[in-house]
């Protein structure tokens, strides 16, 4: 060996990692041709932990402290070289650092609506977003499964797999619960307790705890928002009769001012009042054994069926009870 090979060889008799900055998960110890000492001092700060592999194999697991690294602290390490007790000379190992910190703040949401079956609505397409937080709990799992030996692995590489794995557990216990989506956002406290708890299993499988799962927001995409409004207002104002009083009153003002409306026809505000009565009295059965009278011609029945059957193709009403307002309807011409 020659004078500049014997200068630099070089013994590791200190191994300590200061993060440079956040987001780091896993950092690899850089000793390219090192050796490490026996004796040597493993420095493990509180927000850390590390770990020893041996030609791939991952061995003993340091926690927060000063270790002295020889046979007595390297038990898995001591097996796998297959050392004696007299061993005193410097070896070769990968040391890997673990930050245990809390990832505090990583976002979770749908990036395209989810479809889920609603007891109350049928088929809907549901969004959410949330944020969480998690910390690495077993470094050895977290190597072998996750960052491997990669000189570095951050929070951004492992990003796309939780956000993922949030999904699909949102996705199955949305559909799995049978909760209705209305019940569903207003407990969205609960809702974040029962994913959290999903979720745990598929984190610990990572070598991860999750500390912390929020549910910040559930909604419907847009139209399917304006549907469940149009339910909101008809269940306030009480049954179908109220309802279509309600529908025609919203309609008047918009009617007298439309030009090319009632009130451009010349028939004016009286005659969408007079529209509305029409609707009323069909609905609260004023004209039940009037034969064609006001309000049951078969025109007034044919129209309000085509009402009634668009309200029920948008989902403000169920097939049952569009098919008992069109039989009740259906009697008032016989």
């Amino acid at each position: 060996m020659g004078l500049f090979d014997f200068l630099k060889k070089q013994f590791v008799d200190v191994l300590q990692w200061v993060e440079e900055y956040d987001g780091i998960l896993a950092y690899r110890y850089p000793m390219p041709d090192f050796e490490i000492q026996y004796g040597a001092q493993l420095v493990v700060r509180e927000s850390q932990m590390a770990l020893l592999v041996d030609e791939g194999h991952a061995a003993d697991v340091f926690g927060a402290g000063t270790h002295t690294l020889d046979t007595r602290t390297m038990p898995l390490l001591t097996n796998l070289k297959h050392w004696d007790k007299l061993f005193q000379s410097p070896f070769k190992s990968d040391v890997y650092f673990f930050s245990t910190r809390l990832q505090l703040a990583r976002k979770w949401g749908t990036p395209n609506p989810v479809t889920i079956r609603d007891k109350e609505f049928g088929m809907v397409r549901l969004r959410g977003f949330g944020q969480y937080a998690y910390r690495i709990a077993d470094p050895k799992l977290f190597f072998l499964n996750i960052s491997g030996t990669r000189d570095i692995y951050t929070v951004d590489d492992l990003e796309d797999q939780l956000r993922g794995t949030v999904i699909g557990a949102m996705t199955d216990l949305f559909a799995e619960s049978g909760i209705p989506f209305i019940d569903m956002a207003a407990n969205q406290d609960e809702m974040a307790v029962m994913l959290k708890a999903k979720l745990a299993g598929e984190f610990s499988r990572l070598g991860l705890a999750l500390d912390s799962f929020v549910v910040q927001n559930l909604s419907l995409p847009e139209e399917l928002q304006k549907v469940l409004d149009e339910r909101i207002s008809m269940n306030m104002v009480g049954d179908l009769n109220q309802y279509a009083q309600f529908q025609a009153a919203k309609s008047i003002p918009i009617a007298a001012a439309n030009p090319g409306g009632v009130a451009g026809a010349g028939a004016g505000l009286g005659a969408g009042m007079a529209l509305g009565q029409a609707m009323a009295n069909a609905f609260a059965g004023g004209a039940v054994g009037q034969g064609n009278s006001a309000g049951s011609s078969p025109e007034d029945v044919t129209a309000l069926l085509e009402k009634l059957h668009d309200l029920m193709t948008k989902g403000i009403l169920s097939q049952a009870e569009f098919e008992a307002k069109k039989a009740e309807l259906l009697k008032k011409l016989v």
